[in-house]
């Protein structure tokens, strides 16, 4: 984690860390959102990139990603003169395709209920040579994503009590879990898609169900832990908790008329659980709100409505 750190800095933002306050307690919010990018995702997409050897760069990268993951990769490959090809959901963001775009990232779309984007990118990886960069099933990318959690460290000048942290594939809460051990680690997805917190309760890898309500938390919508995530969480005793999409526009909300802060809403779902009251109330907890990449006019919507 440390020599992630080292490797990447100069090339990542060290974002704030704001006081805030949610049902009369004091809280800390670490702005991911605020990262290059959008998103905490160019920490570990930095990382791994870094590390590949002359001819892996020669090759290019795959990845796959709704978008986060995605925009971070196509960032660090364009810097490095990679190419980069990313397979993206046919209902991704279009804001984030075009940011995905626009950093020069060939895009590959596929249809999540029906498709396996992990064949595709392995497809693709076997008939050109690219390497797979995964979302979170890497060493590396853990690494990377686990340098917000020393950063925090550094402006907190010790360890918080409680760590709240937004999980999809749980990169960045294994990360924050592996740099912040002291901490309390609770992980929030969207309802349906809380496949982390119940394979944590049932102490083996636990896939979203087929029938998974639709949600619009679309950067958190994986359908499988991976044995690295979840061993990592599962070790340090990690809870779970799930939110509604009306508790997130609740959080997205918040994040505008208090703070000033653009939240997408994958990203908002740890403060939507705070919000709600799903975590009781704890003095000394952060709150990571990890990625900022919302239509502007979905943002619009949401935050012209009366709470």
């Amino acid at each position: 984690m440390v020599e992630a750190a080292a490797r990447i800095r100069g090339l990542v933002e060290r974002t704030p860390l704001l006081e805030s306050e949610v049902r009369g307690t004091r809280v800390w919010l670490k702005c991911e959102c605020l990262q290059t990018g959008g998103a905490f995702k160019l920490r570990g997409a930095t990382n791994r990139l870094l590390q590949l050897s002359p001819e892996e760069r020669e090759r290019g990268v795959v990845a796959f990603s709704s978008g986060n993951h995605a925009r971070g990769v196509a960032i660090a490959a364009r810097r490095l003169g990679m190419r980069a090809i990313i397979v993206m959901p046919l209902d991704a963001p279009q804001v984030k395709v075009d940011g995905t775009r626009g950093e020069g990232a060939e895009i590959i779309f596929y249809d999540r209920r029906t498709e396996s984007r992990e064949e595709i990118a392995e497809r693709i990886s076997e008939e050109n040579g690219a390497t797979v960069v995964p979302s979170f099933a890497d060493p590396a990318i853990v690494a990377g994503q686990g340098t917000a959690g020393l950063e925090l460290l550094e402006q907190l000048g010790r360890a918080p009590k409680r760590i709240v942290v937004p999980c999809g594939g749980g990169g960045l809460a294994s990360g924050i879990a592996l740099a912040v051990p002291e901490a309390e680690m609770v992980i929030v997805e969207p309802e349906g898609w809380d496949d982390m917190a119940r394979s944590l309760e049932a102490g083996e890898i636990v896939p979203v169900q087929a029938d998974a309500p639709d949600t619009f938390c679309d950067a958190i919508m994986t359908p499988r832990a991976s044995p690295i995530t979840f061993g990592i969480l599962r070790d340090r005793n990690a809870q779970g908790v799930s939110v509604s999409d009306s508790e997130v526009e609740d959080a997205i909300r918040f994040a505008w008329d208090k703070h000033g802060l653009v939240v997408e809403p994958g990203a908002s779902v740890g403060l939507a659980a705070l919000l709600a009251g799903k975590i009781p109330p704890m003095e000394d907890t952060v709150v990571v709100v990890s990625g900022g990449n919302i239509d502007p006019a979905l943002h619009a919507r949401i935050v012209s409505k009366a709470a």
